[in-house]
């Protein structure tokens, strides 16, 4: 978080900031981005920061893809947008233009 900012960005599962900080520095090194040794990242361009975030999100998808195609699930989270319950998650409703759409592990529907 930049410095003097007042949002707070906070992990879902309680306990996992170590590995996400853990993984932001694996990502930055492996695409080429040599990360900030005192932990602040406002020195870097947005372009770089972004594309970092991109590649864990990326890197977190193929491994939550990767349980899945193993028999396991992927865990539930009590609401709040952008939780598996809330707008646009796995199994939400959202409206878009007049239509809403559900839609869960086996399709999704369209309604006006």
């Amino acid at each position: 978080m930049a410095r003097g900012s007042s949002t707070t960005n906070r992990a879902l599962v309680q306990g996992s900031e170590r590995a996400l900080d853990t993984l932001k520095y694996e990502v930055a090194r492996d695409i080429g981005i040599n990360p900030p040794q005192d932990g602040y990242w406002g020195d870097i361009p947005s372009r770089q920061n972004g594309a970092v975030g991109g590649h864990m999100v990326r890197r977190m998808i193929a491994l939550a893809e990767q349980n899945l195609a193993q028999g396991g699930t992927l865990p539930q989270f009590a609401g709040g947008a952008g939780a598996a319950g809330g707008v646009g998650g796995v199994g939400g409703a959202r409206t878009t233009g007049g239509f809403t759409r559900t839609g869960g592990t086996t399709g999704t529907t369209t309604t006006r």
